[in-house]
């Protein structure tokens, strides 16, 4: 008996020292880098991926070395419910425990879209369509009015609605959801800028502001001359005068623009047309920038009420038609070989 007992103490102690080697071992495992060949950019766990599935995943993309202490230290913590899906960066020089901190934290890959300023709604629908590979289409047989009712917008019409900047998203985002953030960021702006103007500016509205914001955002991409144009479509504005801008004209006529302006179209009337108009076009022509938000909101309203481009990306400002003309003649009639419609980069 005494025998029996002795060779069952020896037992019990060899298999708790063997449990207790097991644990050392395990935790010294999941804290020892995984020193992988190189990083992995793109390790997708799916919606709905089971941890036994994600172990496996895991495992055969030579990440986890022993599925067997990864697999028992995650259901012994109970964090199999916790990992999130995603697309996640796998650095090589990760611990097992980083590896599934990150994977519980969600730290996933994030991608870059950005809304460029100057673009018009049609366009922004074709960004979102080349991103098909990150971003979800689940708007792709919606027509714009259709977009605008899913998130939620009250406006009639699209164009410039979205805040030009970039976003980050991740993968299998969608580009409703992308569209949802983009118009709640111009609205956020849009009110921020609005509560900080001048009272005297004859908006109405914010929504005239950003019919303002938009055609000073196509007049030029000099950001120091912003607030001068706004500041000469304020005075403008203000004395009754039209506002005579060809980006308005241009976006009337559309997919027939052939990329210069006639005649006829300076007189061929239009909704758009602020040749033939007073005042504002109907609806803003294009995606504008904080930048032109602001200009369009806090105008430089010197004594110049003309411009014209130079052909260096910049304009000539004028307080009158008479020094306009001959700014005109200066640099429209008499242009330069090297002629630039932009500035150098």
């Amino acid at each position: 008996m005494k025998r029996l007992l002795v060779v069952f103490f020896i037992m019990l102690s060899v298999g708790t020292a063997a449990l207790a080697w097991l644990w050392q071992d395990m935790h010294r495992y999941m804290e020892t880098p995984l020193f992988l060949d190189k990083n992995i950019p793109s390790f997708v766990v799916s919606k709905g991926t089971s941890f036994n599935a994600l172990s496996g995943q895991l495992e055969k993309a030579v990440v986890i070395t022993n599925p067997l202490y990864f697999t028992i230290y995650v259901r012994m913590n109970k964090l199999g419910g916790q990992i999130k899906a995603g697309e996640y960066f796998i650095n090589k020089d990760f611990t097992p425990s980083e590896l599934l901190t990150t994977l519980i934290e969600g730290k996933g890959v994030q991608h870059s879209i950005t809304i460029v300023e100057g673009t018009v709604f049609k366009q922004l629908r074709s960004v979102l369509a080349a991103h098909a590979d990150v971003v979800k289409q689940t708007l792709a047989d919606k027509s714009d009015q259709e977009i605008l009712a899913a998130i939620g917008a009250d406006e009639l019409h699209p164009e410039g609605l979205f805040l030009a900047e970039t976003f980050q998203v991740e993968r299998n985002s969608t580009d409703l959801e992308l569209l949802q953030r983009s118009y709640k960021a111009m609205q956020q702006v849009l009110d921020q800028y609005w509560q900080q103007r001048d009272q005297t500016l004859p908006y109405k509205t914010p929504y005239e502001a950003l019919i303002m914001a938009s055609i000073v955002e196509k007049e030029t991409a000099v950001a120091e001359e912003r607030p001068l144009i706004a500041g000469v479509f304020i005075k403008r504005l203000t004395i009754g005068m039209r506002l005579q801008t060809d980006p308005t004209v241009i976006y009337g006529i559309g997919d027939d623009y052939q990329g210069n302006i006639t005649r006829k179209d300076l007189r061929t009337p239009s909704p758009y047309n602020t040749y033939t108009i007073t005042g504002l076009p109907p609806t803003p022509i294009a995606m504008v920038g904080r930048e032109a938000i602001h200009a369009a909101l806090n105008p430089d309203i010197g004594k110049a009420l003309y411009f014209v481009a130079k052909g260096d990306g910049r304009h000539q400002f004028s307080p009158s038609l008479i020094a306009h003309n001959k700014a005109v003649r200066q640099y429209q009639l008499k242009r330069k070989q090297q002629y630039r419609s932009t500035p150098e980069p």
